[in-house]
This record gives structure tokens, sequence and C-alpha cells, in this order.
């Protein structure tokens, strides 16, 4: 089978891609470079000694993704081609709304005209819920106004696949709500590889622990947690790649073409900001240079999972443990810093 992986050379993408192509599913991954290498395409030739077809497209571009849908037949997609960032979004909410919404809606498109449903994988986020009243997060939490753009960015994305479910089109869809992805491939020949300053809270800490940064900045220890700081749900990077196959597999077995379910993706335990860099510090026997500074406009509190819905449904649930997780992270930087 077929399977379009967009996002492919990202983070989640290309881990993806990895056990995608190990178990046996040919992929055309699709990634317009912006946040991504292309050399990661030959670290995943490197792991599995396959290499994916690839196609750098910009998913705004309506023409070019037509001629995609021409030159192949697909099976499946997984969309992750998404900007990520809720701090830039922020700065940059239009930039947000044009690419995550608009590539998608050009993808549905194309959707729309094909004569058998495909099965179709959404990558959206926790962020969709805002704040929320309680923990842990159910799906059937109200979806709040999110925090950030980006948030509010990935809500739209669910309401447009909403949308066409509800219009009777024939599609398979899987949305699953991502909590905080972390860690590498055991390999260290992928991992996440954020293009300039990093965004998000364990690449700083592996750049700052190998003195690519000087310091790092905690942002916030006044809020009504346990010790101050931001409280989220960390899952490590191949459980989060493994549970697309597990998607991917339950739609191709399923018979109603109106199939469509929302998933939260995550650990189901929460771990402040604290916690995580001393957790780093005790398992990389590192000491890590710190700070607490102000708070960040776009976090929320606090957010971890109720899992038990993927676990009954799916018979998922995460297996890699967070000290995992955090030795596979400085693991892949090393090995990116291992020539200088």
């Amino acid at each position: 089978m077929q399977i379009l992986v967009t996002g492919g050379l990202g983070y989640i993408g290309s881990h993806t891609s990895v056990l995608l192509l190990e178990k046996g599913y040919d992929i055309v991954v699709v990634d317009d470079l912006s946040n991504s290498n292309i050399e990661v395409l030959d670290n995943i030739f490197e792991i599995t000694s396959k290499k994916p077809a690839f196609e750098k497209i910009d998913l705004k571009d309506k023409k070019a993704v037509s001629k995609l849908f021409q030159d192949y037949t697909f099976d499946g997609i997984i969309h992750f081609a998404a900007h990520k960032s809720v701090n830039e979004s922020v700065n940059y909410p239009e930039k947000y709304f044009s690419n995550n919404v608009g590539s998608l809606e050009n993808i549905i498109d194309e959707i729309k005209l094909l004569e058998n449903p495909i099965n179709f994988i959404f990558s959206s986020s926790c962020t969709v819920y805002g704040q929320a009243d309680s923990m842990p997060i159910d799906e059937s939490f109200p979806l709040k106004e999110a925090e950030s753009p980006y948030g509010q960015s990935k809500r739209q994305c669910e309401e447009v696949l909403k949308s066409l479910h509800d219009s009777g089109h024939s599609f398979k869809n899987i949305t699953l709500r991502y909590f905080n992805p972390i860690g590498a491939h055991p390999s260290a020949l992928i991992g996440e590889l954020p293009l300039g300053i990093p965004e998000n809270l364990v690449p700083y800490i592996t750049q700052t622990a190998i003195g690519k940064r000087e310091c790092l900045t905690v942002f916030g220890d006044d809020y009504e947690t346990a010790d101050g700081t931001c409280v989220r749900d960390y899952i490590h990077i191949m459980d989060l790649a493994e549970v697309h196959i597990t998607c991917l597999e339950k739609l191709i077995s399923s018979n109603d073409d109106s199939f469509f379910k929302v998933y939260n993706v995550g650990t189901g335990k929460g771990t402040s900001v604290l916690e995580l860099i001393h957790i780093f510090e005790n398992v990389n026997d590192i000491k890590l240079n710190y700070k607490i500074g102000e708070r960040r406009k776009g976090d929320v509190v606090t957010a971890y999972a109720d899992t038990s819905k993927i676990k009954e449904e799916l018979n998922w649930s995460t297996k890699n443990s967070l000290k995992n997780a955090l030795k596979s992270a400085w693991n892949w930087e090393l090995n990116l810093n291992k020539d200088e």
C-alpha cells in the first residue's frame, strides 16, 4: 500500500516514516524543508535500507498539490505538515492559519475528487483544549478558546475534517491530539532537529547541556502547580510514531467508509518543567545551567491526557519511559555534535 506522509522529514514524520517502511508500506514523503533537513532522507535510508519517494512541495500551492494527486495513487495519508511553534504563532498568527489550515484544505479538495474512500490520519494537538478545567483531559472535554494561534489553527483543521465527515463524503479519519513528544530514535540517526533557536523544551535542554546555548530559561515558577512550573504530558517519540501504524491498520481494516474518531495520545502522567530538568540531569549525569524567567504568553498551566479511550478501542498504550526518552534525546544531541 502507498501512503502519503506530509511533513515526513520533520520530527514526528521522520520517525513514523521509518516505522512505515519497516512495516512494508511504500511511502511518498512530501516536505517543503521549511523546518526540516533533506539529510533526514539519507538517515531514514540508513536505518531502514529503504529510500522513500520524496517530493519537495509547499502544500499551500494548490496546483502542486493537484499534480501530486495526479502523479500518485494513495491508499492512505498521514498529515503532519504544519508550523508548530506556540510562541512563534503568537507573533505571526496569519502565517499559522494560512499554512496549517490552507494546506489541509488543499488536500481535502483533492480527497473530494477520489472515487474510493481514503484512510486519513490527522496530526492535531492537545492545545485545542485550551486550559482545561480539570485533569486528566479526555476527548469529551469542550474545546475552549485555544491559548495560541497555533492551537486555534489546529482546532480549525479539526473543524474542516468534521465538516467533510458530516457532508457524507466517503472518508475514513482518525485525528490524534498529541501531548508533548520528546526523545529520538534508538539509532540516534534521527531526532528533533530545530532550525535556529529551539522552541521546545527538550532540544533547548540538550543544546544547553552540550554548550550550544549558554543557559536554559524556565518560563515562570509562580504557577499553581507543585513546584510552580508548567506541567505537561511527555511522550516518547517512538511511542507516538507507533500509534500512527496502529491507527492506519485500524482504518484499513474498517469497513465503515465514514469512520471518524478522535484520540488523545499521551502517557496519562503530568511532569513539571523542573521535574523534567532534574530527570534529565540524573539519567545523563549532567548538571544543567538554567534560570527562572518570566511567564511566556500562550502557555497553558497544566495539560496531561486521559488515555483510556485509545487504550480501550485500539488496545494501544505507551511502552517507553520518560528516562528512556531523555536518554535518547541526549544520545541524539551527542551524535549531532560528534565531529565538533
